[in-house]
């Protein structure tokens, strides 16, 4: 391994791996910590999209709340905070990471949720992992209950392909990326926080430093309130 590759498996302020909770959520979602980088981080990947609940609400966006032990305790987040987990928890069994940030269209979300975003273009972030000579993007943020409520089918991830276009399950379509922002060696907090400020005021709280609360995205589907 480079010595670039390996600065990207080291523990970060943000990818706290040493933490306890981070190790704990390891334990419980991988079989062998020595099995080959491939199968546990498709192991890891799983853990994430659907230990971890996608919630937007109530979401705490400050510094401790985007590092991935806090995420691993909580055990709720959204997109920001379910790819620094999934950065962290590679990084630990020795696969080098980075976050990816960018700005998609066709986002899972319900009408009230655009509402606060302002719109149908959302900042997004996800994960890059190196595996076998290659970087691969995956996106562990969007758990299997949530998609179909939402009619979208959940993203899968083999460790060879991109695991990048949210396809819908209902209508054909998928996910659209509009802006790549790059790639990261470590969350950027003054970035996103600036940006969700920028881009998203009304989904921010009055502190800014977490998002509004009330109410959760399971319960603002169509196939949830139609019941």
């Amino acid at each position: 391994m480079t010595a670039d590759l390996l600065q990207l498996t080291r523990p970060t302020e943000f990818l706290d791996y040493e933490s306890d909770e981070v190790q704990d959520f390891i334990d419980h979602a991988v079989k062998d910590r020595s099995a080959d980088k491939k199968t546990n981080a498709i192991e890891l990947y799983y853990a994430v999209r659907d230990g971890v609940f996608y919630e937007v609400y109530g979401a705490d966006l400050s510094p401790e709340g985007l590092k991935a032990s806090h995420t691993a305790r909580a055990k709720s987040g959204f997109c920001l905070h379910k790819a620094a987990l999934y950065a962290a928890a590679v990084r630990a069994l020795g696969i080098p990471s980075r976050l990816v940030y960018g700005d998609v269209r066709n986002h899972l979300a319900s009408p009230r949720l655009i509402e606060h975003i302002g719109g149908d273009v959302f900042f997004h972030g996800l994960t890059q992992v190196h595996l076998d000579g290659t970087w691969v993007k995956a996106t562990p943020v969007f758990n299997k209950m949530l998609c179909k409520l939402y009619g979208m089918e959940a993203l899968e991830f083999d460790g060879i392909h991109d695991s990048l276009y949210h396809p819908y399950a209902e209508g054909g379509g998928s996910m659209e990326f509009l802006v790549d922002h790059g790639a990261f060696d470590d969350v950027p907090y003054d970035f996103i926080i600036a940006t969700m400020r920028s881009k998203h005021p009304n989904f921010l709280d009055k502190a800014g430093t977490g998002t509004v609360s009330g109410g959760r995205l399971a319960d603002e589907s169509t196939l949830t309130t139609s019941k």
